[in-house]
């Protein structure tokens, strides 16, 4: 960690005189008072996909290095004027790995192949397929331009060029870049340790026998598995903390167990202000606890609090608004702990395939998919327990918080979970 401080105590406190917190300021107050919480290290760039950079890349060399052939075909000095153009064939061949020795006259041609040096006075080159080869002479009718069929060297990147800026995560093709730039290993933020708890004495562990018939009032957790997987996928170190009934004394343990391994905590169930939520009346009592009623379907009971300042996003115990919470809240926050900063999903305006009456006072967000007609289409039921609405989805359909009328053809707000990095 960088400081034992993550935050500031009163980080997640709501302005004076709001009980129902809007979306956008609960945003607003993540992104001003989180930081970066993850010590810097030193990686191969060959071990460096999915890593966050902690410190700016700069190219080593040029890419490409030095000026070469970009097809099969003869090298001269161009350009060349309409017409039909002649020269006189040398003898021998450029090829790729290895320096032609020797100058290359004017009117003079050599025989090259794709990415071998261009020999000294060459500085065009004509496809093998255009020409005419008669008695050591090379003729091609039209006209080239000078550097024609060529890559000149630093002509993609040159050395000295920012290649990345801090807080960039590393995908497949940027090893590609850095390792074609000679840059043999780069400083990253150490992955983002994330705990995953689920509470409630109504879930069991996924696969448990049914026992009894009081089992039959008791339901898989899906939420670990599904949280756990997503998470992984942002290139965060998954810690499961595990699955606790709802005792204050076995949920404190689980907290502190906690504070010892994660950065960061995320927790379902148990997070409302009922009789039976003992995760946010434990937090309030022995952490500092900052119960948000977020004004957003799904979801609304959205716990933020400290346990030893470790932060912890008590999410709902229904999966379809754990799955959206987590996206909304947790994603950019996720980001910024991280080291890349804050980051906000790329939108689109899509035609509705889909009609809807919205009252004012939530901002809500519908699990959907586009169709073959370039429209957005909405589940079926916006019921929170519905978990095969998030297999079918592929983004979600975001409407306002003031009220609303959608008919079909209207432009929604649609956001792939692409631009959430799933």
């Amino acid at each position: 960690m960088t400081s034992k401080t993550k935050m500031r105590n009163n980080c997640f406190a709501l302005p004076r005189g709001v009980n129902w917190c809007p979306v956008d300021i609960a945003l607003r107050t993540l992104r001003d008072n989180l930081h970066a919480v993850c010590e810097p290290m030193k990686v191969s760039t060959l071990a460096s996909e999915g890593y966050t950079l902690s410190q700016s890349i700069n190219a080593k060399v040029s890419n490409p290095s030095f000026s070469n052939s970009a097809v099969d075909g003869y090298g001269f000095s161009g350009p060349t004027a309409d017409g039909l153009n002649e020269y006189s064939l040398i003898s021998g061949t450029a090829f790729a790995g290895s320096q032609y020795i020797g100058q290359i006259p004017q009117f003079h041609a050599i025989e090259i192949m794709t990415g071998a040096p261009l020999p000294p006075g060459v500085d065009s080159v004509v496809l093998s397929e255009d020409v005419t080869l008669d008695n050591g002479k090379l003729t091609f009718p039209g006209k080239l331009k000078k550097g024609s069929n060529v890559r000149l060297a630093g002509e993609d990147v040159s050395a000295g060029d920012l290649l990345f800026e801090k807080g960039h995560r590393l995908r497949p093709q940027d090893l590609a870049l850095l390792v074609a730039t000679d840059v043999k290993d780069v400083k990253v933020y150490k992955p983002l340790r994330v705990g995953v708890l689920s509470t409630g004495n109504e879930v069991r562990e996924p696969y448990s026998s049914v026992k009894n018939d009081l089992d039959l009032a008791m339901i898989f957790d899906s939420n670990r598995p599904l949280l756990s997987s997503l998470i992984s996928k942002w290139g965060c170190d998954v810690i499961d903390v595990g699955l606790e009934v709802d005792d204050v004394d076995k949920i404190r343990q689980k907290l502190n167990l906690a504070v010892e391994n994660c950065d960061v905590l995320i927790t379902t169930g148990g997070a409302s202000a009922g009789r039976a939520d003992y995760l946010s009346k434990l937090i309030q009592e022995e952490g500092t606890l900052f119960e948000w009623r977020i004004a957003v379907k799904p979801g609304r009971p959205l716990a933020m609090g400290l346990w030893r300042n470790m932060p912890i996003f008590g999410l709902p115990g229904n999966p379809v608004a754990a799955y959206v919470c987590t996206l909304i809240f947790f994603y950019p926050a996720m980001c910024t702990m991280s080291g890349s900063g804050w980051q906000e999903p790329q939108a689109f305006q899509v035609p509705a395939n889909f009609k809807k009456t919205k009252l004012a006072g939530r901002r809500e967000f519908l699990r959907a998919k586009l169709n073959k007609k370039g429209q957005v289409e909405v589940f079926r039921s916006e019921g929170s327990g519905r978990i095969s609405g998030l297999s079918w989805s592929t983004g979600l359909v975001e409407l306002p918080d003031k009220a609303l009328e959608v008919s079909e053809g209207d432009n929604v707000k649609y956001i792939p979970y692409a631009s959430f990095g799933i």
